[in-house]
């Protein structure tokens, strides 16, 4: 297996895409705001496919763990119009590779993993396997632009294919062992995935439940066929309406973001007490959630001795604007340094440096930038600023 560590997730992409293209099942891994960065190329390998996997892993951070927002990957599958599996434990986080390295090769597609914090922090036994052979190298690159070369008039004849491959996978998926029914009293039928699975385990042990292993696209059949069994269909997911939206487009009622709101991660008490306010539960008193509120949050800091720290201490004293960009260089922007004032994405801070100094405010400004920030997406707007004599 040959690893690296890419200098930005869209040469990930297009470093997976040329080995893929050569025949080595490849495996891009990112967090959420990664996603962002690929997805440029991501697009062109979904209407290209590879002569090999090409697998995308995206770690989502519902509650804002370590990110500057709490954007929902799952949105990018129905863009990008590929699988979207969503492991709901340590055992599934090993098996979805494996089957979405076989869904890439069977229907000739990039596929998308989507973990989460409580996913990716998770442990259990796990059940490893035989490993399977790998398949014969390619000894020639393919020479097949009229497949491997977006151009526009090969592309309008790719899209149609996108559109059918994707009905192909409804149709799979609707068989698949990965969506599965578990038939239980039949009063209330929850539609869920992920680790959310295991919550809705713990805090409705008596319901219904379909699984999805698959949540893109979906099984209509199997979830029809669920919908109709049961006599109330809730969906609780976490962060966007992704499952509700598609299930009430497919004419069936169903109780959804009215019961979790699209905001921060679902705990399992989270989804006891929004389930409690919509009827769906009894309400239950919990005096222990009392007796931690006052607990004191303790902030990040900068490490004793950090460079940083004199760096920020004297832009604090200069009074000066500054731009900031993400990293551990960050936390400028708090007490006691309060020295950093904007923060958006990797490489922002030299564009929105740019952007300030055009708009002429009459004060020296500044902007600060890491190493590896700078080599992943800050050269290209100094770039700018040398090309404009900013």
């Amino acid at each position: 297996i040959y690893t690296e560590w890419s200098t930005n997730e869209k040469v990930a992409m297009d470093a997976g895409a040329g080995a893929a293209y050569s025949g080595r099942r490849t495996l891009i891994t990112t967090k959420q705001v990664g996603v962002n960065v690929l997805s440029d190329s991501l697009l062109y390998a979904v209407y290209t496919g590879a002569e090999a996997a090409l697998v995308v892993v995206t770690a989502d951070d519902p509650g804002l763990f370590s990110s500057q927002n709490e954007q929902d990957n799952r949105w990018y599958a129905r863009l990008a119009k590929i699988p979207l599996l969503e492991p709901a434990d340590s055992q599934e986080a090993k098996d979805f590779v494996v089957l979405a390295t076989e869904l890439s090769e069977k229907f000739d597609t990039p596929v998308m993993i989507r973990t989460v914090m409580r996913t990716s922090h998770s442990k259990s036994i796990v059940n490893l396997g035989q490993r399977p052979p790998t398949p014969d190298k390619v000894e020639r690159f393919p020479r097949n632009p009229e497949k491997y070369n977006c151009t526009a008039s090969n592309a309008k004849h790719m899209h149609p294919k996108v559109e059918q491959r994707l009905l192909d996978i409804a149709e799979y998926a609707d068989t698949a062992a990965f969506n599965r029914i578990e038939w239980r009293n039949r009063s209330i039928g929850i539609i869920t995935s992920g680790v959310i699975y295991a919550y809705v385990s713990d805090v409705f042990p008596n319901a219904s439940v379909l699984k999805l292993g698959m949540t893109y696209p979906l099984p209509r059949k199997m979830i029809k066929e669920f919908a109709a069994g049961v006599d109330k269909l809730v969906v609780i997911e976490e962060l966007d309406p992704v499952l509700d939206e598609q299930i009430r487009a497919m004419g069936l009622e169903v109780i959804g973001k009215e019961v979790c709101p699209p905001c921060l991660e679902l705990l399992p008490d989270d989804i006891k007490r929004y389930s409690a306010k919509a009827g769906l539960l009894p309400v239950e008193e919990n005096p222990e959630t009392e007796a931690f509120k006052d607990i004191p949050v303790r902030t990040p800091a900068l490490c004793p001795g950090c460079p940083h720290r004199s760096t920020f201490y004297l832009l604090n004293k200069m009074k000066l604007p500054v731009a900031g960009d993400i990293g551990c260089y960050n936390l400028g922007t708090l007490p006691p340094f309060r020295a950093q004032h904007t923060m958006g994405a990797m490489g922002a801070s030299i564009g929105v440096l740019h952007g300030m100094s055009l708009a002429d405010i009459p004060e020296n400004r500044v902007c600060t930038i890491g190493d590896s920030t700078f080599f992943h997406s800050g050269m290209a707007p100094l770039v700018n600023m040398v090309h404009n004599n900013t």
